[in-house]
């Protein structure tokens, strides 16, 4: 009789509000500090990395708690730096939890490496087209005295004589050795005599 007595008095029921109190103040406060120790709820915007070399990428990404992983190299794009960021996932913009990792697809460090095209006693259009669609650039064009006029006498790179099958770096730029220029029917009538005559 005493406990159930106890069960309704007073005492009893203060204990009993003080137990449930305490209870859902510790749930409470675990929930905050799981929140807390898990970042639940905190959300980071992903920077935009493109063009930002690895050492850059680092330095921005551990201001926002966050890092990365290279996954891999692109074909090389002359738009950004050698050993640049050229890709990334998540995008930016996009929001992630802190320590995120953020993978990375690097601009490769050199040029694919190209064949120099057969250009020589071309008219200079053509070999300009035969050149640019290789993948060179046009540099500056030099021109002297000879019979077979406005066909391609030579090639250099860096001042030095190139030949076709000569491996060369994508975008290099070629410059052209021609011979004086000639109306277009000149060269068009030259042409023809081209494959038995020696290169002057």
């Amino acid at each position: 009789m005493g406990f159930l007595k106890y069960l309704t008095s007073k005492e009893f029921l203060v204990t009993l509000i003080s137990i449930v109190a305490i209870v859902v103040l510790a749930i409470f406060g675990l929930g905050k500090w799981m929140n807390s120790y898990t970042h639940h709820d905190e959300k980071i915007e992903v920077p935009d990395l493109k063009k930002l070399s690895l050492a850059e990428t680092g330095q921005v990404l551990s201001k926002k708690d966050l890092s990365y992983v290279v996954i891999d190299s692109a074909s090389f794009n002359p738009e950004y730096p050698p050993r640049s960021v050229i890709e990334q996932n998540p995008e930016p913009g996009d929001m992630v939890k802190m320590n995120r990792k953020i993978y990375l697809t690097l601009n490769p460090a050199n040029y694919r490496k190209i064949k120099v095209p057969e250009v020589f006693r071309q008219p200079t259009r053509q070999a300009i087209s035969h050149l640019k669609a290789a993948g060179f650039k046009i540099g500056k064009k030099t021109y002297v005295e000879g019979k077979w006029k406005g066909l391609v006498k030579g090639l250099e790179f860096k001042n030095k004589q190139i030949n076709p099958g000569d491996i060369l770096p994508k975008y290099s730029v070629i410059d052209m050795v021609i011979w004086d220029d000639a109306p277009d029917q000149a060269i068009l009538d030259s042409i023809a005599q081209l494959k038995a005559t020696p290169n002057e």
